[in-house]
């Protein structure tokens, strides 16, 4: 027996059979182990305990934390100062996330595993508290930062504002580090009641506010890095440039097939290539023929541990972190046209109804007729491109096929209930100093449907197939949305006079979802119904169940066609080749398998995670840099989002800010949840999710990653002012000055307040000019490509970024708001003009619209939170 197996069997005892806690030897004794699982016993019970799978009380007992009101979970911070813990284990799916007060975290910091003592809410209907009482993994090991310095000390203000404190630097651990440098700290001291965490300046990563420097913070906070082991590299240069005719062996070849690449102009990557033909009674044959990398990627290889680590290809504003060395993923194993590549196959036929009746997967070896573009394919089949069709002659046989099997595809999952959002994605352009000089709205084409239809084919026949043979295997799972989640979507239908009918398990179809969009297509309500729909999906994962894909409306899906860049394909070509001389994995295998898989799957859906978030995070950041131009200037704008303190607003070029309630002073206003909207207690004025506004940018911040708008009729804007210090410095008196005359733990203590006051006050971007906002446009938009041209294949992710996750608040006045409006019955409010040292002379129009382009990347949106 293994370590693993007992362990779990040990759980699964004091869950089910003990009815109290136990000593260890007792319970050896009450589980009946033998001899060879006595002698494993005292290791794994000390494993679990290490871990917190099982809790050892202070008289030496052994119990499960959820039989002792203990929770075990991850930290998740706010940057007020409070926390929620997220729970491994949810005894009930009713079961809130606990919330944990300042003065209750115990020391820990945001992302720690902890656990904590569950008491009830005071207050009906509110989450359940929690106190820490025990931090099980930290995960803050190294933090990036800000650097501030003192006389005697140093301190860094973390970038993530979760984190909630300062990281004292003692003047031993500065390592020529000055104010206002990027930095990486190695915490060394945790914090401790009210005493902040201690470190030491690891890495200097440049002064703030260089270029490429805010795309290095975020990728040492995310612990992402593009250079590879020195084992890792060395192992892919030992690899081959070309296909040797040896490794023909056991392969169907398929290099008379005139199979072609579809990609956006600046891919690299290339992992998937097509063939249709459409036979004479109507029914296609479709081949979709997927890079070999397991077959250079071999399991516990260094290759294979750094991909498993990695987990996922990020791609960042400007820049792509592969999983894979450039060796294999630009080289040997991308499927560049006109050289032999070792290749999976999945040949499918499909009948004219669009439906799968036979297949075979296997390995290949393939010859790319062409490489194409999403520009190129868009055009030919373009009305009137009749000169690029003719110029493209030779395409036209290989990429009619495609098309009609598309058609037919695309017209079968719609009829089965496939959930579509048509979300469009933003894409920030920047210079060669990486600066932002354009934000392109990307929305899908004809070109990247044809290659999502064909790849959403390959991944459900493969999943099915392993299904069937009930062999151990990787799934992408979508589940039902929750109840919770459910009910309030109806609430908001019932507005409209739409209803989702639960059947008698009180589950909702995905057709059921599918037909209410539709329903609402052209409608006002249009954008409320699907804003609020797609927030009700559950996020996609990987799991080693086939728990069915709820977005697409499919029993069986996986992710197949891309192992350059997602390592869970890279497992599922794994499992496919131990099949293919059997037709099945052997027994001892199948075992370690079920023992590996869901670890694997835990670990990539947290990798891929962290991935969108950095990936966003460098979005934004360009985004807000980009807009600090436009600040005073007017824009339409729909309501994305309605909170207590406020409303997202939506730009037409895909940028979200805020505007505070603080800011309205036409009306005391009311969060409404039911209604999605803030209400007017006396003008019953409302500001509802999915309305237009007209908005005035009044602040970007950079550092805080949000923008600021005012209404333009119901807002007003007041400039923050310096706050003078409280006991300050003299005239004349440096700081270092005053400082000298305490001891070192005040000098620490003001030296702090004074820097952090001024970056609190300081106005990375505000009104410039005399504006008039009536006379302003928005920013122009561009259609311009992603770069690295790759979007997932199957069904993408979209999680619904926000360029602005934390208001700033605004100092609003109120005086004169309404001081001549008597003739009005809806009271107006004023913009108010930015003080005169914040203004400058002259006026910046936004730049001129830039002709549009189709976007051509691999944009895939047959499903929300899924890919």
């Amino acid at each position: 027996m293994e370590q693993n197996e007992l362990q779990e069997r040990i759980v699964n005892y004091m869950r089910t059979a003990a009815y109290k806690p136990l000593t260890a030897d007792d319970l050896a004794a009450a589980m009946n182990l033998a001899q060879e699982e006595l002698a494993l016993f005292w290791t794994a019970l000390e494993e679990l305990e290490k871990t917190a799978a099982v809790i050892k009380t202070r008289h030496e007992r052994f119990g499960v934390p959820e039989r002792m009101n203990l929770v075990v979970g991850r930290l998740s911070m706010s940057a007020k100062g409070f926390g929620f813990i997220i729970p491994e284990v949810r005894e009930k799916e009713t079961d809130s996330d606990i919330f944990v007060p300042g003065v209750s975290l115990g020391g820990a910091m945001n992302g720690d595993r902890v656990v904590a003592r569950i008491s009830p809410s005071e207050i009906a209907g509110r989450s359940r508290e929690g106190e820490i009482i025990r931090i099980v993994e930290r995960a803050n090991e190294q933090i990036v930062g800000t650097f501030e310095e003192s006389r005697h000390f140093g301190f860094v203000t973390p970038d993530d504002k979760k984190i909630g404190q300062d990281i004292f630097i003692p003047k031993g651990a500065v390592h020529g580090a000055k104010a206002g440098m990027k930095v990486v700290v190695r915490i060394t001291k945790w914090p401790a009641g009210r005493r902040n965490a201690e470190g030491e300046v690891e890495e200097i990563l440049g002064r703030a506010g260089e270029p490429g420097v805010d795309v290095l913070s975020v990728m040492s906070q995310y612990g992402l890095s593009e250079e590879f082991p020195a084992d890792v590299a060395a192992e892919a240069a030992a690899i081959e440039d070309a296909v040797s005719p040896e490794e023909f062996s056991g392969r169907r070849d398929r290099r008379g097939f005139r199979i072609v690449t579809i990609d956006g102009e600046d891919a690299k990557d290339l992992d998937d290539g097509v063939y249709a033909e459409r036979r004479a009674d109507g029914s296609f044959f479709l081949g979709v023929y997927i890079a070999d990398v397991s077959w250079y990627v071999r399991e516990n290889s260094p290759l294979d541990r750094e991909a498993r680590a990695r987990g996922t290809s990020v791609y960042l504003v400007d820049r792509v972190i592969p999983m894979l060395p450039k060796k294999l993923s630009n080289g040997i194993c991308s499927l560049n046209a006109g050289e032999d590549r070792l290749a999976m196959a999945c040949e499918m036929e499909i009948g004219a109804d669009g439906l799968v009746k036979s297949y075979e997967i296997l390995p290949v070896v393939i010859h790319v007729y062409r490489r194409l573009t999403y520009t190129l394919v868009n055009e030919i089949f373009a009305e009137g491109a009749d000169a690029v069709r003719t110029e493209n002659a030779d395409l036209l046989p290989l990429l009619t096929p495609l098309r009609e099997v598309h058609d037919a595809m695309e017209k079968a999952r719609h009829e089965r209930g496939s959930i579509g959002f048509d979300v469009p994605e933003i894409k920030v352009k920047l210079d060669e100093s990486g600066k932002p000089v354009a934000l392109i709205k990307r929305t899908g084409s004809l070109a990247e449907s044809m290659i999502e239809q064909c790849m959403l084919a390959a991944n459900e026949t493969v999943a099915e197939h392993m299904e069937k043979k009930e062999q151990p295997f990787l799934y992408r799972v979508h589940e039902q949305p929750s109840d919770e989640k459910i009910e309030r979507l109806n609430n908001l239908l019932a507005t409209f006079s739409l209803h989702l009918v639960p059947n008698e398990a009180g589950e909702v179809a995905p057709k059921d979802v599918q037909q209410v969009l539709e329903k609402v297509k052209g409608r006002p309500e249009e954008r409320i119904v699907s804003a609020v729909s797609l927030r009700s999906m559950q996020q996609a994962r990987y799991a080693d169940a086939p728990l069915g894909h709820y977005g697409l409306a499919a029993r069986h899906y996986t992710h197949f066609t891309s192992p350059i860049r997602r390592y869970p394909d890279l497992i599922v070509h794994r499992l496919l080749r131990e099949t293919f001389a059997t037709g099945t994995i052997a027994s001892e295998r199948q075992e370690r398998l079920r023992s590996l898989l869901p670890e694997i799957a835990e670990h990539t859906s947290a990798r891929e995670r962290i991935a969108i978030e950095a990936e966003r995070e460098t979005q934004d950041m360009k985004k807000i840099e980009y807009m600090a131009q436009f600040v005073g200037d007017a824009f339409d704008a729909v309501i994305s989002g309605v909170t207590a303190f406020g409303i997202f607003c939506e730009l037409e070029n895909g940028v979200e800010g805020l505007v505070h309630v603080s800011s309205m002073v036409n009306d005391y206003y009311e969060y409404r949840e039911d209604l999605y909207a803030l209400v007017g207690g006396a003008t019953h004025v409302s500001y509802r999710l999915g309305e237009p506004v007209r908005v005035v940018l009044v602040r970007a911040n950079i550092a805080e990653r949000n923008l600021d708008f005012i209404l333009e009729d119901n807002g007003v804007f007041v400039a923050a002012k310096k706050k003078p210090e409280e006991g300050g410095v003299k005239r004349g008196e440096s700081l270092k000055e005053k400082g000298a005359k305490k001891d070192a733990r005040s000098k620490k203590g003001r030296g702090r307040k004074a820097a952090k006051e001024k970056r609190t006050d300081e106005i990375i971007a505000d009104v410039k000019g005399d504006k008039r906002p009536e006379k302003t446009s928005a920013p122009a938009e561009t259609g311009e490509h992603k770069p690295h041209g790759k979007g997932h294949k199957g069904a993408k992710p979209h999680d619904k970024g926000r360029s602005a996750r934390r208001p700033e608040r605004f100092q609003a006045e109120r005086q004169g708001a309404l001081a001549d409006e008597s003739s009005s019955s809806r009271p107006k409010a004023f913009w108010m003009k930015p003080p005169k040292d914040l203004r400058k002379k002259g006026k910046k129009s936004a730049p001129k619209p830039e002709k549009k382009r189709r976007p051509h990347n691999k944009t895939q949106r047959a499903t929300a939170n899924s890919d």
